[in-house]
Formats: structure tokens, sequence, C-alpha cells
């Protein structure tokens, strides 16, 4: 009997290593890295992907760009401050437990200061960026401006109306 059990867990771990499941990773890079080390590092994570037996779908490549907030991680015995970071991703087919392998890559690599690791769907589900919509005017067309706002000028309130009020206000 728990040689059945034994065997039905194995059966079942080798049929989640079959199944192939899309993912994606999203990663900073810190700053201080030089572009043209950039490929490097990206290179060694889909080095990773591949020995993990992960095919590739679609990458964005890294580009700099600004935090919407100040990110703290500590180096040794001191905390570094970073607002920017080189942006980047990578969406692969690979097995289920590729996540866990790439998640730990990521971990013990310096270079990426901030990552995710999901499983997400091979069609491209990003927004498309259009550009804003501007409205020609023509020479003859008329621009009408709205009129300015005019400030009420209030009459002075006695204190027995402001009392009343008051007395109104808290009875209700």
């Amino acid at each position: 009997m728990a040689d059945d059990v034994v065997l039905e867990m194995n059966e079942t771990d080798a049929a989640d290593t079959a199944v192939l499941r899309i993912y994606e990773v999203g990663y900073h890079i810190i700053p201080d890295t030089k572009e043209e080390e950039l490929e490097k590092v990206v290179g060694a994570l889909r080095a990773e992907i591949e020995k993990s037996s992960g095919s590739f779908i679609a990458e964005g490549a890294p580009s700099l760009m600004k935090l919407a907030y100040p990110i703290f991680i500590r180096e040794g015995e001191k905390s570094v401050e970073y607002d920017r970071g080189y942006f980047g991703w990578i969406k692969f087919e690979a097995p289920i437990a590729i996540a866990q392998t790439i998640e730990a890559f990521l971990k013990q690599n310096k270079s990426f200061f901030r990552f995710i690791v999901f499983q997400t769907v091979r069609e491209d589900t990003r927004a498309k960026m259009k550009a804003p919509q501007l409205r020609e005017v023509k020479r003859t067309d008329v621009i009408k401006r709205v009129p300015r706002r005019v400030e009420e000028v209030s009459a002075p309130v006695s204190e027995e109306d402001l009392e009343k009020a008051l007395q109104d206000i808290t009875t209700e």
C-alpha cells in the first residue's frame, strides 16, 4: 500500500515536469551596469532558461527608466538606493519546475535588484500605446474662450441666523 502512494506521487511529479507552461519574467538591472555589459547580464538569464529546456516566445530589451519610487537594497553592511534601473522582460515556454529555478538564479545574481516570475498566456496582452489625437484648427475657425468665473460676494450673516442654522443642522 505504501509503495502505491510513492508510485503515484512519482508519476505525478513526472507528469508535472512534462507539462509546459508560458511564463514571463520582468526584471530591473542595477543602473551602474554599463550598456555594453547589459547583453552579457541578460544572456546569462537566457542561458539559464535554455538550460532548463525553456523556449523563447518574446523579449523586451532592457532600457534605463526612472522608477516610481526609490528602492533600497542591502549590499554588505550598507544600504544602496536606486531610483533608476534597466527594465526588461522575457516571455518563454518551459516545464513547471523552471519558475523556481529562474527565481533562484535571479536572487543569487547581484545584477538584478528587482524581478518577478509569473505564469501568463502566449498571446500579446500588452496595451498598445496610441498617440494623442490633435484637433486641427483652421485659420478661419474661431476659438471660443471660456468666460472667467466671477467671485460671489456674500452679504454679512447675523449671529442669530448663524445660531438658527446650526440648531437646525444639529437637531436633524
